[in-house]
């Protein structure tokens, strides 16, 4: 057994150092390292920064214990040990931040009925939550489309956007940003990240690292800061907000040393691409990757955001690259102002969080190597992120789609099918592109793939080369700043002259709301049953996600999406194939249109100019006239609306106080049966969609018949406040392939032992009904994707007890465990399919509470009359907090409990 050295702190360990006219108090890392006997810069950044926070925050008298800072001295000895880390701040889009406020309106209510004081139940850390989830494209084409589109998102959202305002008021930690701002990513980039944060406690000023967790998963992107974040969960962003201590397995740290240069024509999402390729294939799930080597000093602070913004992509819990010039030159760029500049610099060098570019590198527990000019251009599709294809193989591997089969990645089309629409350039056909979006923060965040973009369609308009009219063209930047530089570079005319405007400020089709296509071409993929596709400059492209009617989806840069709108087809050889005719009739190639390095560096000034970021951020530009009109109420208690279909109060704090929920779970899961069963990659946008609502679907059904118009359905985001909307929308994406019913699509399963064929939501019902508990067999990946806590939530709501799958993305396994559905993992070498499983089996589960707790191996006997396998499989509740919820229930129990503990301790202490 290892032993873990453990060192008390010292006075030694806190020192100060002088900034701004005072002197500031912080947790030393090279006095710490100095009295464990190491060397700290030996140590990864990410790592430093986690152990700064345990460091702190015993010297604060939080609950750190000394053992767990000696194991993260010996990091690659203790894998998976507890660390229990406070966050500086949490961020939230919409989305996940509109639920996690209801969840505490809604534990405000469960604390005041049982006598305890609402008004504990408050922020205790700052949070900032950024409206931009909600907008979608339902105007396109001209000038007004901005204007319009937010007014209609206004008219959509109208309830919840009252309740955000009562919730600015009621929570004395958040800070909304309202409708029209930017993405959540890019304005934390660009505004809200301090890099280093101070705080005023009674024994002096203290500075620290800036550490955010954010209710998103690509709240990575700011790690292209120097800032420590990742994506959670809303449960587990409840919980930090709330002041808990945020839980955290100690990772495995891989080093990624980037070499070489981004060679032309290749730009930053090429180079993005490619490593979210080779990251994605050399496992980094669950890992923390820090970015190192020659490579890394040239890359600005936008191109490093680009690929820390991948990072779910790749897998990794982070894309960290450590503070240095180029952090500087980029807080001071924004407008981070010249206090906080030294601040940034002062504590980074004094602390040894700051990067020189001649340092030798840190001690990883791998190093990957990856040479960044083997990026060449290339889009990733049509349903991953992470399978990219050089441009010059996308036609031949469209083609080789087309006619294959669903089960292996295809597209399921027959002879006549594809003879019938073949593709073209005049007419909508299999492979023609109906939508293009320059969109997500991913892209837009960067000035010169923007600017390179501008220059496709200027240089295509000087040659009278002009998209097919079917193509719906929008562009979305994650920020005003951007559309200041594209006006002064001369380039946004020559995109909104190609179709290419402005439609608004927001994740809008990389979120799925991209809202109608044009008329003529929904009614000719529908009647044609053809396979169009979307060209985006997102970082996802799941099946079902960015439009109903589009089977294939491609990620690539700005330049390629309007390249792609240009062509008007995903078929075409760009190497070989013109795309299209000028206005003189004479072909357009690729080469003619796309810019040299040259071109675009001497418009890079333009997007460097301090006083752009300084108008788009400055207070007064901040709140819109709109919002500032909207009524609210107010008041400590949210007054709920029984009529409303936006807002219902949750179910989740209306559990038994003090319950055995573990001896509950064991009981129930000796009796399961399997409510589906899937392959690998199945996404939490699998499990939970966020775009719009069929009619045809349990959810739209549900609407109409509380009498909502399918006009006014809104999205799956815009409903996530009603539980019995997402309920219903839980495993019912469109695209969603359950192996109990084979070569169906959608929300249906087989009810056993009847074996008869209903919705997902029925199943669970009838299951609930007969006292049996749901189970799902899943694959390898089970929940990549976005960090949507209603995959899990809906999952629990429908009575799931057990997820059996072969490995899990870290994001919704922690989600589920937050609500008290049991990930387990097969043996290694093992799934369901391999074990002959065919879903119908009756499943008994046994130890499983010793699973839980002592890691011990849980057995499951499945028999369905004929065959009976046995086979072991293992609880992936990884550290000691998470074997405590497991055992309360999840996280919206444990913090009840936790406020009616405190509260009937309060009445029983003496007067």
């Amino acid at each position: 057994m290892i032993q873990v050295e453990i060192l008390p702190i010292t006075a030694a360990m806190i020192q100060s150092f002088p900034c701004c006219g005072r002197m500031l108090r912080y947790a030393d890392l090279s006095a710490a390292a100095l009295a464990a006997g190491r060397d700290i810069h030996a140590y990864p950044y990410v790592i430093r920064v986690l152990l700064e926070n345990l460091l702190r925050h015993r010297a604060w008298g939080a609950a750190v214990s000394e053992e767990e800072i000696g194991r993260l001295w010996d990091w690659r000895a203790h894998p998976g040990a507890d660390l229990p880390l406070y966050v500086a701040r949490v961020i939230l889009p919409d989305s996940s931040g509109l639920p996690v406020l209801q969840d505490l309106a809604a534990l405000r209510d469960a604390v005041a009925q049982a006598g305890g004081d609402a008004a504990r139940v408050d922020t205790r850390i700052p949070v900032d939550l950024i409206v931009d989830h909600s907008l979608q494209v339902d105007h396109w084409g001209d000038e007004g489309a901005v204007q319009r589109n937010l007014r209609r998102e206004f008219e959509r959202n109208e309830e919840r956007y009252r309740f955000l305002k009562w919730a600015q008021q009621a929570y004395k930690g958040l800070r909304v940003i309202t409708p029209g701002i930017g993405i959540i990513h890019q304005v934390n980039l660009e505004y809200l990240a301090p890099v280093v944060a101070r705080q005023s406690r009674s024994d002096g000023d203290w500075a620290y690292p800036d550490f955010v967790i954010g209710g998103d998963s690509h709240t990575p992107m700011v790690n292209a800061l120097g800032v420590l974040g990742w994506g959670v969960g809303g449960i587990d962003a409840e919980a930090a907000l709330l002041g808990h201590a945020y839980t955290f397995p100690i990772p495995e740290v891989v080093g990624v040393r980037l070499r070489g240069a981004i060679k032309a024509p290749a730009l930053t999402t090429d180079a993005a691409l490619l490593i979210t390729q080779q990251l994605r294939a050399a496992g980094v799930v669950g890992c923390m990757v820090e970015f190192f080597g020659p490579a890394v000093p040239a890359l600005s602070v936008p191109e490093r955001a680009t690929i820390a913004n991948m990072a779910p992509e790749y897998g990794a819990t982070c894309g960290f690259f450590p503070i240095d010039g180029r952090t500087l030159d980029y807080a001071r760029l924004t407008g981070r102002g010249d206090e906080q500049l030294a601040l940034i610099e002062a504590y980074a060098r004094a602390n040894s969080l700051w990067r020189d570019a001649d340092e030798a590198a840190p001690t990883y527990s791998r190093v990957i190597e990856i040479d960044l000019s083997a990026a060449s251009p290339s889009v990733a599709g049509p349903r991953r992120p992470q399978d990219r294809m050089d441009v010059g193989e996308v036609a031949a591997d469209f083609r080789r789609r087309l006619g294959q089969p669903l089960a292996e990645g295809g597209f399921g089309m027959d002879a006549a099918a594809l003879a019938a629409h073949p593709p073209s350039r005049a007419a909508l056909g299999h492979g023609s592109v109906a939508l293009a979006a320059i969109t997500s923060c991913t892209n837009t965040s960067n000035p010169g793939v923007m600017l390179a973009a501008g220059l496709v369609a200027e240089k295509a308009l000087a040659l009278g080369l002009r998209p097919p009219a079917w193509v719906k063209r929008s562009l979305a930047p994650g920020s005003r700043a951007v559309t200041r530089y594209l006006e002064s570079a001369g380039l946004l005319q020559a995109l909104q002259a190609q179709g290419f405007h402005v439609i608004g400020y927001g994740c809008t089709t990389c979120g799925g709301k991209s809202g109608p296509l044009d008329t003529a071409a929904a009614d000719a993929i529908t009647e044609g049953g053809l396979v169009a596709a979307a060209v985006l400059s997102g970082n996802r492209n799941f099946e079902g996600r960015i439009h109903k009617l589009l089977r294939a989806n491609y990620i690539g840069s700005p330049a390629m999406v309007v390249l792609y709108a240009l062509a008007g087809r995903m078929d075409l050889d760009f190497e070989r194939e013109p795309l299209g005719p000028g206005a003189d009739g004479a072909p357009v190639y690729l080469r003619d249109v796309w810019p040299s390095q040259e071109e675009i560096a001497a418009l890079l000034p333009l997007a460097a100019d301090p006083a752009l970021f300084a108008e788009v951020y400055d207070p007064a530009n901040l709140d819109s006239a709109i919002w500032h009109d909207l009524p609210a109420p107010s008041g400590l208690r949210f007054p709920w609306d029984p009529e409303s279909q936006y807002l219902v109060e949750p179910p989740f704090f209306k559990t038994e106080p003090g319950r055995d929920a573990l001896a509950d779970l064991e009981a129930s899961l000796a009796r399961g049966r399997v409510l589906a069963a899937f392959g690998d990659s199945l996404t939490t946008d699998h499990i939970s969609p966020s775009g719009e609502i069929p009619e045809d679907t349990p959810a739209g059904a549900y609407l109409i018949a509380k009498g909502v118009a399918p006009r006014d359905f809104n999205t799956y985001v815009a409903r996530r406040c009603n539980h019995h909307v997402m309920t219903r929308a839980t495993f019912a994406n469109i695209r969603i392939k359950n192996s109990l019913v084979p070569g169906v699509e959608g929300g249906v399963t087989r009810h056993f032992p009847d074996g008869q064929d209903m919705a997902v939501v029925d199943a669970a019902e009838a299951y609930r009904a007969e006292g049996v508990a749901s189970v799902i067999l899943g694959g390898k990946d089970y929940g990549m994707g976005s960090s949507r806590d209603w995959a899990a939530k809906g999952s629990a709501l429908l009575g799931v007890r057990a997820v059996i799958a072969e490995s899990f993305e870290r994001i919704h396994r922690a989600n589920l465990v937050g609500m008290g559905v049991l990930p387990l993992t097969f043996a290694p070498g093992e799934g369901w399919r391999q074990l002959g499983l065919t879903g119908a089996e009756a499943l008994r589960f046994e130890n499983v509470a010793n699973g839980v707790l002592e890691g011990e191996p849980v057995t499951v006997i499945a028999a369905d009359g004929k065959r009976r396998i046995v086979f072991q499989v293992h609880a992936q509740v990884l550290t000691h907090a998470e074997r405590k919820l497991m055992a309360e229930g999840g996280i919206p129990a444990s913090v009840l409990n936790g406020f009616l503990n405190d509260t009937a301790a309060a009445h029983a202490a003496p007067c």
